[in-house]
């Protein structure tokens, strides 16, 4: 168990999980993008060249708050 401390309610020992994208072309796990959204011409995000991270997701088993944290690099 973790001693990740929820910022909601307080409670100690968070559920580790993840965020799931099952969008088209996607790797089955969301990241995070420095920078602010653009969108490009076939309005997607823009992306090419910015640092991104994987996400870490807890959740409180007491009031089910999520935390999320952008952990390691990928590329």
């Amino acid at each position: 168990m973790n001693s990740i401390r929820c910022t909601q309610c307080g409670a100690v020992g968070l559920e580790d999980g993840f965020l799931l994208d099952a969008g088209e072309g996607s790797r089955g796990f969301a990241r995070w993008v420095e920078g602010a959204l653009e969108k490009g011409l076939l309005g997607g995000a823009k992306r090419m060249g910015r640092p991104r991270r994987q996400i870490e997701a807890f959740r409180c088993p007491g009031c089910g708050h999520l935390e999320l944290f952008a952990t390691e690099s990928t590329r």
